[in-house]
């Protein structure tokens, strides 16, 4: 079943099933189709996120397990809400041992455990390499309770080898505890990029799929499940075949895939899903609101970097280093090691298909033509997932850090080298996207919330101002690294107001992923400190001229979140709303972003907007409104959410409207609204609207009176009240 809409909740310690259940007549009332949940499966103990599964075979015990499971269903399905759940097909966690029991089974019994192939082991390297050791000596290994023990890490000792002194007992096992270090470079088990916590599993194996599919597929036959949110296909060997077997055992579910689409690429038509999770979306509406005038004075600023070389170095320091032990892993099939390290970073998207019949974005060269030669063969899915691997973790998760010129572009899925989108790009792209595609405007996996991307995105119309004030702020109280500060800036006046506590643990993070002055596993403490007392030190000394400018760019930035939330909700898809967006949300990359969100405050904002239109102010209210109007009219009118057609205004600001109409409705909405104001407003640009029309963002209160527009009519007037309007045909 394809829901109208879905709305984006973090599971853990303070969301459970229960509380879920607590909250769903408030989703529903907001206008929701489905409740969109993180992971729901049993996973590590203490895990905040989920993604760290360690029995697919039962609902969380931290969530309330089944009976709280049970009753959540029980809930949604009286209010009519589907359940969509994010399920993780690559990897298990295996952080504690203990608590996942196949894979105890698999250091307790090795090669010979019943759970040997379910994992991506290299059996043939030896013994499991299990990288817990904070160095090279096992000093201090302990035997306690039959098990092999270090510090609070516990480990599983084989039948008939127990004896001896602890280090004598652990050269007898199926397992060696090694040094952190030596994972990134001798791992003998696939894991998820290079988290060595997270091992991968065979789902290419019908057994391995059946076995860690059973529940999730027992949910949706009962229809408790309604959809699934696939995380990471792409680590996959064979994600077209994977997702033909789930289509096969799940033919009614509604299933997105997490692909991360280059700006060019599309989505391999042979997969049975009905789309992505929406960060193509996202790179096409954020982009609208993105001034390309702005471009040169922005890359002056950011010293004009080289993003392609940028890229392409990251890549291979990736492959060299980080994901060595899976470079070496594929030399062990026949080809050279350095061949390898070359070869990787020249793909210009996460991966190829060669086994679904795509290959051109596969580099040429003898990997290639080997690959072409065996597009089953698992030197073709090696290759394919470590290039996977290495741009997640080369572009992505680095130079996304490192690449500061205009950070609102700074995206999974953006290319931060094309300074915003093209209006007929974004129409042409849309009218082609598929209608049961997830959008999404924000994730749990977004560096920046869409509010902050589009407070930033003022910006691009202000580039000489915002310049001055960057190298002024710099003289002033400045990073010692130049990328750093850059980011530093833009996430101040984007996040703004923010505390030091919560501006320090994201330079923290950001400084060490970039790997410039620091990172997290070559620190450096003398600029570890710096970054850690700037934002004190900023706040008290700038604090005053910060918000002077952040009131400057506060105004235009929420004419362009509500923009670009209204153009999400009603262009073609299926639109997510992330927890607690629909009020204005400032929040940046994880954790940062799973917060807990103020559930009481939207429901008592959304019970005062029922009787009057709100301001757009602080409050958020607006874009509450906005939200809560267009999913409920996406809930009750599907129909008028069918088909695309490009909306043009005429006059002197026409470039200022994006909009489109679908099948008797019409979104329209402001974009550069610096500019607009510049140029001295919208004045008598019109729109031409074949019949009449209601604005039903202002439609049904006491004192509407602009809410009929009919023919030619001014663009001022249909945007007296908000920068956007959702028109629905008189008689519809």
């Amino acid at each position: 079943m394809i829901p109208s809409a879905t709305y984006r909740l973090q599971l853990g310690p303070a969301m459970t099933f229960d509380q879920v259940a607590e909250i769903a007549d408030y989703l529903a009332a907001l206008g929701v189709g489905a409740v969109y949940a993180s992971p729901v499966l049993a996973a590590t103990p203490g895990s905040t996120h989920g993604y760290d599964v360690v029995d697919p075979t039962i609902a969380s015990p931290a969530l309330g397990g089944e009976d709280a499971r049970m009753r959540l269903v029980g809930e949604l399905q009286e209010l009519e809400l589907g359940l969509v759940i994010d399920i993780v097909p690559n990897h298990m966690g295996i952080a504690d041992p203990s608590a996942n029991p196949w894979w105890w089974d698999v250091l307790a019994n090795g090669r010979q455990s019943r759970y040997a192939k379910y994992f991506d082991i290299d059996w043939d390297t030896g013994p499991v390499l299990v990288p817990v050791l904070g160095s090279d000596a096992l000093d201090d290994l302990s035997l306690v309770d039959g098990e092999l023990r270090y510090h609070e890490h516990r480990f599983p000792i084989a039948d008939g080898t127990s004896g001896g002194s602890p280090q004598q007992v652990h050269e007898r096992q199926h397992y060696r505890l090694v040094n952190w270090r030596r994972g990134n470079t001798e791992l003998n088990y696939r894991r998820f990029f290079d988290i060595t916590t997270l091992a991968a599993v065979r789902v290419e194996d019908p057994e391995v799929f059946e076995a860690t599919h059973s529940a999730v597929l027992r949910w949706i036959s009962h229809l408790e499940v309604t959809g699934l949110r696939i995380d990471h296909p792409d680590g996959l060997a064979n994600p077209g075949e994977y997702l033909r077997r789930l289509r096969a055992a799940a033919p009614s579910a509604w299933i997105v895939a997490e692909k991360i689409l280059g700006a060019d690429e599309t989505l391999p038509s042979t997969w049975p899903v009905h789309g992505t999770t929406g960060y193509d979306a996202l790179r096409l509406v954020c982009g609208l609101f993105i001034d390309p005038a702005g471009e040169p004075v922005f890359s002056e600023l950011a010293g004009n970097q080289d993003l392609h070389a940028m890229e392409a170095d990251r890549k291979r320091w990736v492959a060299e280093h980080l994901l060595r032990a899976e470079v070496r892993r594929i030399s062990r099939l026949g080809v050279p090691e350095q061949a390898v390290i070359d070869f990787l970073p020249r793909f210009g998207v996460y991966r190829s298909y060669v086994a679904d019949g795509i290959a051109e974005n596969l580099p040429t060269g003898e990997i290639g033509e080997r690959m072409l030669a065996d597009p089953s063969g698992e030197l073709t899915s090696r290759v394919e997932q470590t290039a996977a691997m290495v741009m997640a973790k080369g572009v992505e998760d680095t130079t996304f850090y490192r690449y500061n010129r205009f950070t609102a572009l700074n995206e999974v899925g953006s290319d931060p080298g094309r300074f915003g989108v093209p209006v007929a790009e974004f129409h042409a792209k849309t009218a082609a996207a598929a209608d049961a595609s997830m959008t999404a405007l924000s994730t749990h996996d977004t560096k920046r919330s869409e509010d902050v991307r589009a407070r930033l995105a003022v910006l691009s119309e202000l580039p000489g101002e915002f310049a001055e004030r960057v190298r002024r702020w710099t003289a002033k109280a400045g990073l010692s690294e130049p990328t750093l500060n850059l980011l530093a800036w833009q996430t101040i006046v984007g996040a703004w107001p923010i505390s030091a506590d919560r501006l320090a643990a994201y330079l923290e993070k950001a400084s060490r992923e970039a790997k410039i002055a620091t990172s997290w596993t070559e620190r450096n403490d003398e600029f570890d400190a710096e970054v850690a007392a700037w934002p004190d030190r900023v706040l008290a000394e700038l604090g005053g001229e910060i918000e002077e400018f952040v009131h400057r760019v506060r105004g235009p930035g929420w004419s362009n979140s509500l923009g670009q939330k209204l153009l999400q909700l009603a262009m073609p898809g299926v639109p997510d709303v992330y927890q607690g967006t629909e009020l204005w949300d400032y929040s940046l990359v994880d954790p940062d972003n799973r917060r807990p969100v103020d559930f009481e405050l939207r429901r008592e904002i959304l019970a005062e907007i029922e009787d009057a239109p709100p301001p757009i102010d602080e409050s958020g209210a607006a874009k509450l409104h906005v939200v809560s109007r267009t999913l409920r009219l996406r809930w009750e009118r599907p129909d008028l959410f069918t088909g695309y057609t490009p909306i043009e205004a005429s006059g002197p600001a026409a470039e200022h409207l994006v909009g489109f109409a679908r099948n008797g409705l019409i979104a329209v909405a402001t974009r550069l609204p610096v500019g607009l104001e510049r140029s001295g407003g919208w004045r008598d640009t019109t729109l031409t609207l074949p019949g009449t029309w209601t604005d039903i963002l202002v439609s049904g209160y006491p004192d509407s009176n602009t809410d009929q527009h009919s023919r030619e009519v001014l663009v001022g007037e249909v945007l007296s009240r908000y920068p956007v309007a959702l028109l629905v045909r008189s008689g519809e």
